[in-house]
């Protein structure tokens, strides 16, 4: 027969494992593949992701269906799903070095990796390269010299 302090002891061990156990739900991200923009099921589609997807992507591609080629009507087809880190990263990299020109006559394709629950609700696809930036930057610069030079000079 177990004692009044067995109880206790076993007890609170039970409690203390119990609280060491993580019941945290899976990251979930939309889910879509080739619409032709970010509405409807791009926004409506939401996918709890397998334990081992921890990042949520999105492909933006400009072109035609089924297959790009030229001459051919273009539109925009949005993709989005529940990767790995590194799948993710890998597509972006290929992508963003070779296809991600943003050029309305050729096909093109870029792809956005982010963490956290619904984070790619949003399709961002633009100013990738820092020199985007930097030149507006210099152009805002150049424009207040030349702003305060007129309002200096009689």
């Amino acid at each position: 027969m177990l004692q009044a302090w067995h109880i206790t002891v076993l007890a609170l061990m039970a409690f203390y494992l119990c609280g060491q156990v993580h019941f945290a739900a899976g990251l979930e991200c939309y889910v879509c593949s080739n619409q032709t923009g970010n509405t409807e099921k791009c926004l409506n589609t939401i996918k709890t992701c397998e334990s081992f997807e921890n990042v949520c992507g999105t492909e933006i591609r400009w072109g035609s269906q089924p297959y790009f080629s030229e001459g051919a009507l273009k539109q925009y087809y949005v993709s989005k799903r529940c990767m790995t880190k590194e799948q993710c990263q890998s597509k972006r990299r290929r992508y963003m070095q070779l296809y991600c020109t943003h050029i309305w006559y050729e096909d093109w394709a870029c792809n956005e990796c982010c963490q956290g629950d619904r984070c790619n609700y949003f399709v961002i696809s633009g100013a990738t390269e820092r020199r985007s930036s930097l030149l507006t930057l210099l152009g805002t610069l150049a424009g207040a010299w030349l702003l305060l030079r007129r309002v200096s000079t009689p």
